[in-house]
Formats: C-alpha cells, structure tokens, sequence
C-alpha cells in the first residue's frame, strides 16, 4: 500500500476513475490530490469539457497531479487520443507542499497504466495547448 520512502497510499478510487477514463472515456481530466497520506480524486471532469477547464480546475497556489485524455489530428489527418499527466507545481504553493508531491510523484504514475504524455508545470504557460500537443504528437 504505502510507499516507504513518501508514506503515501493511493485510494482505490483514483485507480478506477483513472480506468473509467483510460478504458470507457466517461471523463475528460481527473484531478488528484493529496490529503493527509494518501492521493484522493478531487474532481473529474466530464467528457464535453474543454483543455481549458482542465487547466481553470486546477488551484492558483496548490499543487496538484492530474490527467487529461487529449484529442488531437497528427499531421496524416488521423484522429488520436494520449493520455496526458501533469504535475502542477506552482511556484507560489508552498516549499513543504512541492516537496510532498515531488517525492511521491513517480509512485502515484505508477499507479496509472497508460500515461503516454508527462508534463511538470509551475505555471499555466508551461502546459499551454500548443505545448501539450507538441509532446502529444
């Protein structure tokens, strides 16, 4: 369950709505956080919502992990999907907060099978559109 060197669990939970969404796509982003020792969903984001309210659902000055299943075209005119996880870090959350979810980071991707895509952003600019289909494509 824990991990001995961050402590931290994973609820059941952020396992299956991860697969809701990986395997039958009734999210669009799934918004993890830590509480106490262990990662809880925070909120899921149904299947119409936009990159933008992904990106508006995640607080100003907290971190956060989170995922994203992104649509795009690739350049033969072919429809795909990747599964996007961001690391939101901003530089205002606090020191002991970045380090927490720095240091548990790994072990809770782990959890996820299927990740395609990885982004570490400390600021909105470091996860934009263009950026994420950059790394999608």
């Amino acid at each position: 369950m824990a991990n001995a060197a961050s402590g931290m669990a994973v609820e059941d939970d952020c396992k299956l709505k991860f697969l809701d969404l990986k395997a039958k796509r009734c999210y669009r982003f799934i918004v993890f956080k830590i509480d106490g020792q262990q990662v809880v969903v925070e909120k899921l984001g149904s299947p119409d919502e936009s990159y933008d309210d992904f990106t508006n659902s995640l607080p100003a000055d907290e971190c956060r992990y989170a995922v994203f299943d992104f649509d795009f075209t690739t350049n033969e005119n072919v429809q795909k999907s990747k599964i996007v996880f961001v690391a939101w870090s901003p530089d205002t959350s606090r020191v002991r907060m970045k380090m927490v979810y720095a240091s548990s980071k790994d072990r809770f991707k782990r959890e996820l099978d299927g990740i395609q895509v990885e982004l570490q952003a400390t600021d909105p600019s470091e996860m934009s559109l263009d950026i994420v289909k950059a790394r999608a494509v």
